[in-house]
């Protein structure tokens, strides 16, 4: 989740459907609660899945433990070289980097990776003794070689960077799209992947504006969506035919998904129930593939509140902790009126990064928590923030690392 402007893909629901439909809504999440807590409550395989077990705790090249505790979120544009994002990356409270970039700075030429960057910041967490998180965002931030001759349609940028400019996006099925895509990741895990540092890579590829499964959709963006031939079943096809590359490209890494979620219904349709069923069956389908290497997160958390709201996942993803591994991005960071207000406290940084990491940690039915978060550099950095950082880091004592 990048800081700035964040749209809601069910933009205006409740100026859209009224009341009457407000009050479907409710009665469908009551319907729906004491089942899903059930099937929260039942291991989705306890001999496979529970992460009390010692060999869960093998998601790297080497024997170390699964990806933990804080990490400092370095976004897409940061000049990772910078004495600044450095001191981020060293700063005590924090066990892992979780890094952002697109695919478009790496790639720029086919078949001409540019990988200094990255070398840079593998070295800089090996010696800082910190795991690492990858995130490369294709989609709109695709390199320009990547979508020729692939289905292409103009669409706004939702959120983050570039925020309602319009840009092209492949279509999420496209194979030329996606084998590109592909052969990137074979180069990227042939280069990295035996790195002891490199705990995580996020999956993407049949995304849009980073490694979230989101998509524009907006009202007369999904009609144009199904113009396009969009159905869930091409949709999903192309995430677990992606879920496998990753599983193949990557055997020492855990793979984390982002916003476990189905887009756009079938036809388009609006349908609570059906929506949160396509939301579990997603993580289904990435368990059964990458089984104890899965993680999912949120990269929305905030206790406050901003002026367009997404769905608030942080529930959904809580209640699998304990069973797989679950963590938490933070929506932006904290400084200034607006972000502290979004955060939890208008005025009060520390405040609101405080009150956030605390509706993250909340535990769970099984006593759990989850294994990480994620906190912008900018937050990481302020001199202010180290005290609600080491508050932050007390909470994952005793947990695992």
């Amino acid at each position: 989740m990048h800081p700035n402007d964040r749209k809601d893909n069910l933009l205006g629901l409740g100026r859209r459907v009224g009341l009457a439909g407000w009050l479907q809504f409710v009665f469908a999440i009551c319907l729906l609660s004491s089942t899903l807590m059930s099937a929260y409550a039942q291991p989705i395989d306890p001999a496979e899945h529970d992460l009390t077990r010692d060999e869960s705790d093998r998601c790297a090249s080497t024997l170390g433990a699964i990806p933990g505790g804080l990490a400092v979120v370095l976004p897409s544009g940061v000049n990772w070289s910078q004495a600044q994002n450095l001191r981020a990356v060293i700063n005590p409270f924090m066990s892992g980097i979780a890094v952002q970039i697109n695919w478009r700075d790496l790639s720029p030429v086919d078949g001409k990776p540019e990988w200094s960057r990255l070398d840079d910041l593998l070295s800089a967490a090996a010696s800082a003794k910190k795991w690492l998180q990858l995130a490369i965002f294709p989609g709109f931030f695709s390199p320009e070689w990547a979508l020729e001759g692939a289905r292409t349609d103009l669409f706004e940028i939702q959120y983050g960077p570039g925020h309602g400019t319009v840009a092209r996006l492949p279509m999420p099925w496209d194979r030329v799209y996606l084998d590109r895509w592909f052969t990137f990741l074979k180069q990227l895990g042939e280069r990295y992947g035996s790195s002891p540092a490199f705990r995580m890579i996020a999956a993407a590829g049949p995304t849009s504006v980073s490694e979230e499964m989101t998509l524009p959709s907006s009202p007369p963006v999904i009609q144009k969506w199904l113009i396009d031939g969009y159905t869930p079943d091409k949709y999903l096809s192309a995430w677990e035919a992606t879920f496998r590359v990753y599983a193949h490209t990557f055997p020492n890494q855990c793979i984390s998904l982002a916003g476990p979620n189905l887009p756009i219904l079938e036809h388009g349709r609006f349908d609570p129930a059906e929506r949160l069923h396509a939301k579990l069956a997603v993580v289904d389908r990435a368990l059964r593939i990458f089984g104890r290497r899965l993680a999912i997160q949120s990269n929305d958390l905030h206790a406050g509140h901003a002026p367009i709201e997404a769905a608030d996942n942080t529930d959904f993803i809580n209640n699998f902790s304990g069973r797989i591994i679950t963590g938490f991005e933070m929506r932006g960071g904290s400084q200034g009126l607006i972000p502290s207000k979004i955060m939890g406290a208008e005025g009060d940084p520390p405040l609101a990064l405080r009150r956030s990491i605390n509706k993250g940690m909340v535990v769970n039915a099984a006593g759990q928590h989850v294994n990480y978060l994620e906190i912008y550099e900018g937050d990481v950095l302020a001199p202010d923030m180290q005290p609600v950082l080491q508050y932050a880091a007390s909470l994952f004592r005793g947990s695992r690392p």
